[in-house]
């Protein structure tokens, strides 16, 4: 049993290292952005389990350095952060939530309902794709 709760942004470094970046060291964790940024923890027994970063631009929502732990994915833990945020975003007014996403986990979010945009870049030795998911709920189309 998880639950989700908001942390503050230092909480975030050490998964963000041990999951993304391991050869780095965890002061480069930090991103200037992350004063700006909501951020969210999933807790296992008291330990962070997986970790999400959630910056807002108007009604564009963006959602950054995601990790879950090694041991833990494939669990449904991140589907249940992802669930989170999308919510959240969509409370706060969101018409739109995107990710840089890294091509090893284009699937993980084509399942969660994002689709593809065709903007590929690469940072950092990792190759990534915008993916994106529209929020605004469809209108029904009128009968006349």
């Amino acid at each position: 049993m998880i639950h989700i709760e908001q942390i503050r942004p230092e909480l975030t470094w050490r998964l963000r290292q041990k999951v993304l970046y391991p050869e780095q060291k965890l002061y480069e964790m930090v991103m200037e952005e992350d004063e700006h940024g909501l951020h969210f923890a999933a807790f296992k027994n008291d330990a962070i389990v997986a970790v999400i970063s959630l910056f807002a631009k108007g009604d564009d929502y963006q959602f950054r350095k995601f990790a879950v732990d090694d041991s833990l994915q494939g669990t449904g833990i991140g589907k249940q952060m992802l669930d989170h945020i999308t919510a959240f975003a969509k409370t706060n007014g969101a018409k739109r939530l995107w990710c840089n996403a890294r091509l090893s986990a284009v699937g993980f979010y084509l399942k969660a309902g994002f689709e593809h945009t065709g903007q590929f870049f690469t940072r950092q030795g990792f190759d990534y794709e915008i993916l994106e998911k529209n929020l605004t709920p469809l209108l029904a189309p009128q009968l006349t």
